[in-house]
């Protein structure tokens, strides 16, 4: 069932940024050599100010523990989907629906990178109407390695569908695209997808690897383009709003190693370059003062 925080909303009510720390993001994460518990990452994540935690469908024997600890921290659910077909999506928007818990909203990674043109039209328009037959809002990520493999490609499905619902996670296209500085094709392509924004995944690449520290405030010369296409995407949503969820959902998405640059490479790779919680901390800051500014614009 969907969470009452984004249920469609009406004139009336105030457009929300509901910041999601990733669950993905907590691997590997805790205090004096121990990683923290189940309850620790709860209480981390509330208490750091997060509105809901990215994840999974817990397994059925977790689903009681999980309600519990987002009713008792007062946290949201969303979950990731890896369909390769439309039966594969349909089986787990079932399961979503059978799910006695909350879920907010289902952001999917099309696992068919190799799917392309024609047929890879195809199945993103089924997958939409799966959307609406199942009344779930479905997103679908841009993402390496999945049927939104690269910029081009995308921008053509989109136009092709006359829209998509997309988790925005521009992380992906910069590095696929060496993007180290954003030419004025760039940034045309990349605005034809921010007018269907529908989340955000918060990432900054560099356009040589796909996750980097941006400095203990955010000083890294590539984190002003990701902030001014995340409050672009924020303005594109608030602009059609009514259509939408009464929340915008964005997630602080950094991933343990090897998405995490590393300083041991060659020996266990389990040693970051940075702090993950102080980076994703501070990627909802960032979020937060885009939203506070696309809001003023």
């Amino acid at each position: 069932m969907l969470n009452s925080r984004t249920s469609t909303r009406t004139d009336w009510e105030k457009p929300t940024l509901a910041v999601h720390m990733s669950w993905w993001g907590m691997s590997g994460l805790g205090e004096g050599g121990r990683e923290w518990t189940l309850e620790e990452r709860f209480g981390k994540i509330a208490e750091a100010g997060f509105d809901g935690i990215d994840g999974f469908i817990p397994a059925p024997e977790e689903e009681a523990e999980w309600r519990r600890l987002l009713a008792k921290y007062d946290l949201a659910l969303s979950v990731n989907a890896y369909p390769k077909t439309a039966a594969d999506l349909e089986r787990f928007l079932q399961q979503v629906r059978a799910y006695d818990g909350d879920v907010s909203f289902i952001n999917a990674q099309v696992m068919t990178p190799f799917l392309i043109d024609e047929p890879a039209v195809s199945l993103l328009g089924e997958l939409k109407r799966l959307e609406e037959k199942h009344a779930l809002p479905v997103h679908i990520e841009t993402h390496r390695g999945t049927i939104t493999q690269d910029l081009i490609r995308t921008v053509g499905y989109v136009r092709r569908l006359g829209g998509l619902p997309l988790t925005i996670d521009f992380s992906h296209y910069v590095v696929a695209g060496e993007l180290h500085t954003i030419s004025g094709e760039a940034e045309e392509l990349l605005g034809e997808l921010l007018v269907h924004t529908a989340g955000i995944h918060a990432r900054v690449s560099n356009g040589e690897q796909v996750q980097v520290s941006i400095g203990d405030e955010g000083e890294h010369p590539m984190v002003p383009h990701y902030k001014r296409w995340w409050k672009d995407g924020m303005k594109h949503w608030l602009q059609t709003r009514n259509k939408q969820a009464a929340a915008l959902t964005a997630v602080c998405e950094l991933g343990p190693a090897g998405y995490a640059i590393t300083i041991d490479e060659y020996a266990g790779r389990t040693r970051e370059i940075s702090d993950r919680w102080q980076q994703s901390l501070l990627l909802k800051d960032i979020l937060r003062q885009a939203w506070s500014e696309a809001l003023s614009e």
